[in-house]
């Protein structure tokens, strides 16, 4: 693709998404809805790997809250390349890049970080109903709805957990062509390393999305002005205490919001979602952070979220979050960390720990 013709496909990429973003996607998205009724469709599930249609799924087993040194546990994946910008390695593509599929997973800690792409078609098994999914001999997740277990074998980490899903789904997406959802789970299980093996039952949160996308009509990777737009990434996960949990989400894409929500979500309470959600970067670190190839991108410090209620738009909840682990790279182009959150939600005093996903490849300064 020709230097001219890239531009011309930047910019026409540029203004369909905002165009779809600011006026279609609203009329036709229903998170908001779907993300307070319980959640009846685990056949919804499935890896797709042969699909055409549904350029990518991902599977996702979150743990935000750990004690020292861990912090946090992720079992970060991708069935297929997804064409967009913030997500897509393509240094790491299969020879049909629509085979590609990606495991990360990591705590705040010492070596655990893996990182590490797999031929879906030669090195991973996926059960076309998604019950046995295998990521070669590294990761294998079991389903069984409500139930699911997630088996780690990595260099440095071990992993053992059992999770129960509750029918409370959070939707960032809920449209034809993509839907993302996260289920509030329980969760019992172990980490092995040099250390020994330690015992964890927290809050944790299990996902799934599936996604249509250019990148299933060719084999070889998108070039970069043709790929989606997403340009901005952020999603964060907050244990408040024991039996409530926390999502923030910012997705940008060509100056556009794609999603900005915090869902609340309990054990022992119906699901809650706001849309009145401001977030800002504080300070950012002084050094950015270099990926395995040389590309830098600048990581916060400091952030501040404030969410508001749906109808007098009073103030509900507020945090100042500070990253204060080392940035692990494997989140697509971006990077995972832990951070420590101080604010109130409805009035109660809150300070915990909790885990991070930053991916920033906008162009020129970031800006929050």
């Amino acid at each position: 693709m020709s230097a001219l013709a890239g531009d011309l496909t930047e910019k026409a990429l540029g203004l369909g998404t905002r165009l779809l973003l600011d006026h279609v996607a609203p009329r036709l998205d229903q998170r908001m809805s779907f993300s307070t009724r319980p959640f009846d469709e685990p056949t919804l599930m499935r890896p797709h790997a042969e699909s055409r249609r549904w350029a990518w799924t991902h599977y996702g087993v979150f743990l935000p809250r750990l004690p020292e040194p861990y912090r946090f546990l992720n079992t970060m994946t991708f069935i297929g390349a997804t064409g967009t910008r913030c997500f897509d390695n393509d240094y790491l593509a299969m020879p049909d890049a629509r085979d590609t599929a990606t495991v990360l997973s990591t705590t705040a800690t010492g070596p655990h970080h893996h990182y590490q792409a797999y031929d879906s078609q030669r090195d991973c098994g996926f059960r076309e109903d998604g019950t046995v999914l295998s990521w070669g001999e590294h990761l294998t997740i079991t389903a069984r709805h409500p139930r699911y277990e997630a088996r780690g074998r990595y260099e440095h980490l071990a992993v053992e957990l059992e999770v129960v899903a509750t029918n409370h789904a959070s939707w960032f997406v809920r449209t034809p062509p993509y839907d993302h959802l996260s289920l509030l789970a329980t969760v019992t299980g172990t980490i092995t390393d040099e250390r020994g093996t330690t015992s964890i039952s927290d809050l944790c949160t299990v996902e799934y999305a599936r996604c249509m996308s250019p990148q299933a009509l060719t084999a070889r990777p998108l070039p970069e002005a043709a790929k989606l737009p997403v340009d901005f990434f952020t999603y964060q996960i907050v244990n408040l205490d024991e039996r409530t949990q926390l999502l923030l989400t910012d997705v940008q894409a060509a100056g556009s919001t794609a999603c900005r929500l915090a869902h609340l979500r309990s054990l022992d309470a119906p699901a809650e979602v706001y849309d009145d959600v401001a977030f800002e970067v504080l300070e950012h670190r002084a050094a950015p952070a270099v990926d395995p190839l040389g590309r830098k991108m600048r990581i916060p410090e400091l952030m501040r979220w404030t969410v508001r209620s749906l109808d007098a738009g009073e103030i509900v909840g507020h945090f100042v979050a500070r990253v204060d682990s080392e940035p692990r790279y494997g989140h697509g182009r971006g990077y995972v960390a832990a951070c420590t959150y101080e604010g109130e939600w409805r009035g109660r005093p809150i300070t915990t720990t909790g885990y991070l996903e930053w991916i920033d490849c906008r162009p020129g300064p970031p800006t929050a």
